[in-house]
C-alpha cells in the first residue's frame, strides 16, 4: 500500500503529484526543483541549486525517518550536459560510497529557469 511522505521541509508541491510517496520499503521521491521553501526563491548558481536540491531531497527522507544513505537510485536532469561534472562535484559531497545508480540526462527545459533536478529512489530497511 502506498502512503505519501509529508514533506514539512520542502517546496510544496504545484501540481497532481507528491514530493514522495513510501511503499513497503521502498521511498519514491519526486523531482525536486532548487527552491528554497522558505523563500521560494531559487539560487543563482548550478553549484547552489544542486546543493538545495539535494537539501530538499535530505529533509523529505529525513520526515521519511531515512537519510541519504539509503538511496539507490538517482536520475538528474540538466539544463545542458556541459554543467554536468560542476553538478557532480556537488553530489559526491552529498553521497558516499558505494554511490546510488544513477542517470543523468539533459532535458530541454527545467521549471522555474532551473539549471538542474533530481529524483531519488530509497530503500529503508
Amino acid at each position: 500500500m502506498k502512503q505519501k511522505i509529508e514533506a514539512n521541509h520542502a517546496p510544496q508541491e504545484i501540481g497532481a503529484y507528491s514530493n514522495a510517496i513510501k511503499c513497503g520499503n521502498m521511498i519514491f521521491v519526486s523531482g525536486q526543483l532548487p527552491v528554497n521553501p522558505d523563500t521560494g526563491e531559487v539560487p543563482v548558481s548550478l553549484q547552489e541549486q544542486t546543493r538545495q536540491v539535494i537539501t530538499n531531497i535530505r529533509n523529505i527522507l529525513a520526515d521519511a525517518g531515512t537519510t541519504l544513505d539509503s538511496v539507490v537510485k538517482t536520475t538528474v536532469y540538466l539544463q545542458e550536459m556541459y554543467l554536468f561534472s560542476q553538478m557532480n562535484a556537488v553530489y559526491a559531497e552529498a553521497f558516499s560510497e558505494p554511490y546510488p545508480a544513477r542517470t543523468s540526462m539533459a532535458v530541454k527545459e527545467l521549471p522555474q529557469g532551473a539549471l538542474v533536478a533530481l529524483d531519488v529512489v530509497a530503500v529503508v530497511e
